[in-house]
This record gives structure tokens, C-alpha cells and sequence, in this order.
């Protein structure tokens, strides 16, 4: 017999069901995860369920496959949204305007979410998970809302992939221009900072690698109308005070050897930079919200809903950033202040090159203007806000990669909003040296902007 993904799923729901009324003890509580996990650490035992469970196996399958930021975002939207949507169709408890009609009655929400995240995360990691699609379906008992449900999932999943089939996010991978942006050719045009060198501790990039993603601003977005929608505004004027300002700033708070700044903001920029190898920034802030989310007793379609619309925030976060990047092309801190820095025309006596200038933490290869980090936080703490109706919830955290900066062994740190939450986060790429003032504001807004426009007019209650 061939083996297959289909006859793996469809077989292994021959034997399965799962009661349509839970039980208080968790399916997933004889064994959650392995020991390469990101929740085991943080999820109550009380707390498992088919949700955490999946994003669990995409954030280690990010890790493991060490994908970059811009293509996690992708995933966690594609992801999330087709679970949503399969347990939503069961429930029918949301609008949603992609068209998936009303599942079958006598199905279990939870197993149709896990098939359908499962297949969209096959589809998009190019892995089978073949033996985590068999752990997934083993917890649960045979009957019809089982078999069902596998069905169902099955049909949304592959219904959603064919919606988003040549929306752009594959060509979106490669690191080539390709006349999607032009470049702006004055002295303020982005160009490779480098060269970088592997070392240990932290991640380190390969020397001179060509731009991230210059495709990424044109992937058809899930919530916004086009990339390009909350674009920023215009950057500095490089001959401005505020440039020579900013100018200022990033070099003295933001370089290797600073000397004003403090040992908490050096704590800050490491905590915050998620570089490769990792969770990505967009997983960062789906283990904040599975730490804030998990005890605020939301029943399982409220809790799909509330991560869908975080995976499409985050994912249309990195459209718009990148559009951002590339359509402005802005040089990085260091390039301006190492080599570039006599070339803007600035009068300011600030204003000068310092070749032997390095930023704290890795200048990334792509451009400055405007952050992801940013743009990211601002999406996330909006959402969030949303999805508790208020700001002011205090909560503490681990960075979910501390092998990336052993200094960060037992770090916890503690906020007492999502603003807060989000504001640290866009600070830590100022004193990380990596990103101007202005990437960091404008970024925030453009990602709260997106944040508000989703929650306002996606996934709306049914009448």
C-alpha cells in the first residue's frame, strides 16, 4: 500500500473520535511535547488542547528549519486562520469571508482545527509531520464527530490553500529584487552593512548576504486592503536637525562599546532580538499571548478566533514592513555611521563617519526603514487588547530562545500593559543599534493601525 499524507490522516480517522463533551482531563496530558518544546515550559497541563498543540510543532519546525521572521509570519497567519476557520464552520459562531459554509453538525471543533492546521502547516513547511498528525488524531476516540471532523478539516484546509494559491508569498522567498521596488540611488539607499562572521555566543549572519525578501510587501494581505495601506510617512530629511538627532542617539546608545547605555536597555536588546535560528519575532509574540491567553477561560472557537486573528495581524505586520523597507530604502545605522555618514550633506558636526563603529547586536541584512520588530509589537499588543478588552494586564515573561544569548538563562522580565509590552520591544532595536527613531514610531503605529482594522471588520459575530 502507498503511504501517504491523505491515507495517513483518513486512516488514522477510521480509528479515532473524540467526545463532543469534554471531559476536565486534557487529551494531551500524558505527553504534550518533547523536549525541543516551546509550550511544555509555559502551558498548564490544564490548559492543552488541539490549539497549542499545533502551533507548538509550527514553532519548532520554524526553529529547526531556521526560517526567518518574514516567512514565520506567513505561516503563523496561514496556519492559524485555516484551524480557525474549520472550527468556526462547525460552531458557526463568526462571520468569515472566505466562504467555507457550515461544517457538519455532529463534528468535534477541536479535531477539524488540528486537521486543517496541519495540513496548511504541511503545505507551507514542505514537511508531512506525518507522526505528528498520528500523535495528534491518536488522542482522540473513534466515532462520527471524529470521522467528520478529519473530513471537514480536510475540505477547509484544501479549500483555503487554493484561495491563497499565486498570492505572492512564493515568490516572495527569493532575495532578488525583481523591479518590485525601485531603489532610490542617493546616499541614503540601503546597502549591505557587513561583512558579518559566524561566532558564539548569538547568531551571526553570513557575510554580505543578499536583501531579505524584497517580495515580501507584495503577498496579498489577510486583513488589510493592500500592503501598502498604513504605509509611513516620509523618512527623515538626512541634512535635518532631526536626522542629526537621531544621528546622535543611535550612536552613542546604540554601539558595541556604548557607554550610556544601561545594563537593563543591553538586557532589553537581547531579549527582544529573536534572530534566526529561533521562534522569529511573530513567535515570540504568539508564546506572550499563549501565556496571557491560556487561564482567561475562552472556549475553543473564542481562543481560534483570537490566535487567527494574531497569525493574520502578525503576517500582514510583515507585509506591510516590508513594503515599507523597500519601497523607502533606507541605509541601516551602521552603514550611515561607518562609511556614509560624510556623504548626506548634514552640516551638523555629529554628522561624521566612525569606521570603527559596530552595533550591538547584528545589523540585519535588508533595509532600516521601517522596523519589523516594531510593526510586529504594535499588531500584537493590539490585538491582544482586543481579545482581553483592556490594556493594563500585567505579565511576565521568558525569551523562548535563550540559546541564542546564554546571558538570558533565567531572565524573566515583567510588564504591566501590552503598550508597555510593545514599546520595550521596539526600544530594544534602538539600543540594539540596529534601527532609527523613526523605523521604531512609525513602525508602532502602521502596526496598531492594521491591528485595529482587523479586529474592527474580520471574524464579526453572527447576528
Amino acid at each position: 500500500m502507498q503511504f501517504t499524507r491523505r491515507r495517513c490522516l483518513l486512516g488514522a480517522g477510521a480509528i479515532a473520535s473524540f467526545p463532543l463533551l469534554h471531559s476536565c482531563v486534557s487529551p494531551f496530558s500524558a505527553s504534550f511535547g518533547n523536549k525541543g518544546s516551546y509550550l511544555t515550559k509555559i502551558l498548564e497541563p490544564k490548559n492543552e488542547n488541539a490549539l497549542y498543540y499545533w502551533i507548538d510543532v509550527v514553532m519548532q519546525q520554524i526553529r529547526d528549519q531556521r526560517l526567518f521572521t518574514p516567512r514565520a509570519a506567513y505561516i503563523f497567519g496561514l496556519t492559524n486562520t485555516a484551524g480557525f476557520l474549520a472550527a468556526n464552520g462547525i460552531a458557526q459562531s463568526y462571520q468569515e469571508p472566505f466562504d467555507m459554509g457550515a461544517g457538519p453538525a455532529d463534528a468535534d471543533e477541536e479535531i477539524a482545527y488540528g486537521v486543517a492546521f496541519a495540513i496548511a502547516a504541511s503545505e507551507v513547511l514542505q514537511q508531512p509531520l506525518v507522526f505528528e498528525r498520528r500523535k495528534f488524531l491518536a488522542q482522540y476516540p473513534g466515532s462520527s464527530a471524529k470521522t467528520n471532523a478529519v473530513r471537514w478539516g480536510n475540505h477547509v484546509a484544501r479549500k483555503l490553500l487554493k484561495r491563497r494559491t499565486n498570492d505572492g508569498s512564493e515568490d516572495s522567498e527569493v532575495n532578488y529584487y525583481l523591479n518590485r521596488y525601485k531603489r532610490r540611488g542617493d546616499a541614503l539607499q540601503w546597502s549591505p552593512t557587513g561583512p558579518f562572521y559566524g561566532a558564539r555566543p548569538g547568531p551571526a549572519f553570513e557575510s554580505f548576504d543578499r536583501p531579505l525578501y524584497p517580495g515580501q510587501g507584495m503577498i496579498k494581505p489577510w486583513t488589510m486592503t493592500h500592503g501598502s495601506q498604513f504605509r509611513a510617512s516620509e523618512f527623515y530629511d538626512p541634512k535635518s536637525s532631526e536626522f542629526a538627532e537621531a544621528f546622535q542617539l543611535i550612536k552613542e546608545l546604540g554601539g558595541t562599546d556604548s557607554t550610556v547605555r544601561t545594563e537593563d536597555e543591553s538586557e532589553i536588546a537581547l531579549f527582544w532580538e529573536n534572530g534566526p535560528w529561533g521562534a522569529t519575532v511573530p513567535g515570540h509574540f504568539m508564546y506572550i499571548a499563549i501565556q496571557v491567553l491560556q487561564n482567561r477561560e475562552l472556549n475553543f472557537v473564542d481562543l481560534a478566533k483570537a490566535f487567527a486573528l494574531l497569525g493574520m495581524t502578525q503576517c500582514d505586520a510583515s507585509i506591510n514592513a516590508w513594503d515599507n523597507k523597500y519601497h523607502y530604502d533606507i541605509l541601516r545605522p551602521e552603514t550611515a555611521i561607518r562609511v556614509r555618514a560624510n556623504s548626506l550633506g548634514n552640516t551638523d558636526h555629529r554628522v561624521r563617519n566612525q569606521s570603527d563603529w559596530h552595533s550591538f547586536i547584528p545589523t540585519p541584512e535588508f533595509p532600516s526603514y521601517t522596523s519589523g520588530h516594531s510593526t510586529f509589537g504594535g499588531a500584537a499588543s493590539e490585538t491582544l487588547k482586543f481579545v482581553c478588552g483592556r490594556d493594563d494586564v500585567a505579565f511576565s515573561g521568558y525569551s523562548p530562545d535563550q540559546v541564542l544569548w546564554p546571558q538570558l538563562e533565567d531572565v524573566s522580565r515583567h510588564w504591566n500593559s501590552f503598550t508597555q509590552m510593545a514599546e520595550e520591544n521596539g526600544m530594544s532595536r534602538i539600543y540594539g543599534g540596529v534601527h532609527w527613531s523613526l523605523d521604531n514610531t512609525e513602525a508602532l503605529k502602521a502596526g496598531r493601525l492594521l491591528a485595529r482594522h482587523a479586529t474592527e471588520t474580520m471574524f464579526l459575530p453572527k447576528v
